[in-house]
């Protein structure tokens, strides 16, 4: 414990050295911060200092090990680093993909050299990934995918189309799923392979959705050229590789959607709903929504600390098991119910789209409710997960 809180309290001074003032009270979460990569660019350069002296000593993966980049530290020690982050209000470094996804995977399944290449680039933030799972028939029967690789020599030549492809506008490199084989249970015939986007061939084009945003992309491959030594694992066991990887998926939506309330950047729910409904007393004058505000609150807090027990449980570069299900339906479920209260607040505030009479942050009400409206289908929808629950925590019968 002396060993820690020496720690803590070094951390801390290195901290105030370090971290840019023009950041302090700043959000960041799960999907909200910077991405870094090739593409990145930075509205405030002190965005990119804070990513490279953070990057210097490992901190934006605090648990990876040294010889790839990352901070070595232990479950304790990496707690303390995020305790001390947000007691600063300062956002996290670096997130994305890479860090969530796809470097939690390689240092489970990843070889040597896989590891060696690629992970120190995402903690350094000099790559961005994005996801080739969906396809246009392939959804929630994942398994049915039918973008081919065949082998070629050293490479294989893939082709087909991935769907849903979360900000495949943005990113660098892209972990698929591919067919090698056609023969026997479908599931058996799939590979895990990573694809350099920048290279003839990929295509990609955004989806605009409802809510007048484009997260989501469709991404066209033809004839890509991909090294076979960029195979994770083995041939024809990705999907092995897959069911992991979307452990790690689920528990990230959990936490990035399941989080305590913020109407605004460095101002609380309850501060923020006080401006349409005022105060009496020092506490809200809308007792209704007062006891749902705090339901919204415990239930964000006691979903953290859940995934957090899950996570510090887990071995080193693994996910929490097919319990994270649970979590990916419960944060989602919390962020739509979040959304609502959040429209029952504003009132007819919310309802504007664009033009005068209302503030920057009341035109994205609405457009942020439509949006959580795919959060319990993006990532194995809620009945998929259900699925999961029963057969792998729960042990019921087909």
């Amino acid at each position: 414990m002396a060993e820690l809180e020496s720690f803590r309290s070094d951390l801390r001074d290195w901290l105030d050295a370090n971290a840019p003032a023009s950041l302090r009270g700043a959000q960041s979460s799960e999907l909200e911060g910077n991405w870094g990569g090739r593409k990145a660019s930075y509205a405030n350069p002190d965005t990119k200092v804070w990513l490279d002296v953070m990057a210097e000593r490992g901190f934006t993966a605090p648990e990876w090990p040294t010889e790839y980049g990352g901070g070595g530290l232990s479950k304790a020690e990496a707690k303390a680093l995020r305790e001390e982050l947000r007691a600063m209000q300062l956002p996290a470094p670096l997130i994305g993909f890479g860090l969530t996804m796809i470097g939690p995977t390689l240092l489970q399944f990843g070889n040597e050299e896989q590891k060696r290449e690629h992970l120190p680039k995402i903690v350094r933030g000099e790559i961005r990934w994005c996801q080739g799972y969906s396809e246009p028939g392939a959804g929630s029967d994942l398994a049915s995918l039918q973008t081919r690789a065949v082998r070629d020599g050293d490479h294989f030549v893939i082709n087909g189309q991935k769907i849903w492809t979360s900000y495949a506008d943005r990113a660098d490199w892209m972990f698929l799923l591919v067919r090698t084989d056609t023969e026997g249970k479908k599931q058996e015939g799939i590979t895990f392979i990573l694809m350099d986007m920048d290279q003839p061939g990929v295509e990609v084009k955004p989806i605009l959705l409802i809510s007048g945003s484009s997260p989501f992309c469709e991404t066209f491959i033809t004839d890509v050229r991909v090294p076979a030594e960029n195979v994770v694992s083995e041939v024809n066991n990705g999907w092995t590789v897959a069911k992991a990887l979307l452990q790690h998926e689920r528990t990230m939506i959990a936490e990035a959607f399941g989080s305590s309330p913020r109407a605004a950047k460095a101002q609380s729910f309850a501060d923020w709903a006080a401006e349409y409904v005022g105060r009496e007393g020092g506490r809200l004058a809308d007792s209704t929504l007062r006891d749902r505000l705090a339901q919204n609150e415990m239930d964000a807090r006691a979903l953290a600390l859940t995934t957090q027990r899950a996570r510090d449980a887990a071995k080193a570069g693994h996910a929490p098991g097919p319990e994270s299900s649970m979590f990916k339906i419960y944060g989602t479920e919390l962020n739509q119910r979040r959304q609502e209260l959040r429209l029952s607040v504003a009132g007819p505030q919310a309802l504007g789209w664009e033009g005068p009479g209302f503030s920057p942050d009341e035109l994205t009400l609405t457009r942020e409710w439509l949006r959580s409206r795919g959060n319990t289908i993006e990532g194995g929808t809620s009945e998929v997960q259900l699925n999961i629950i029963a057969k792998r925590v729960l042990g019921l019968p087909d």
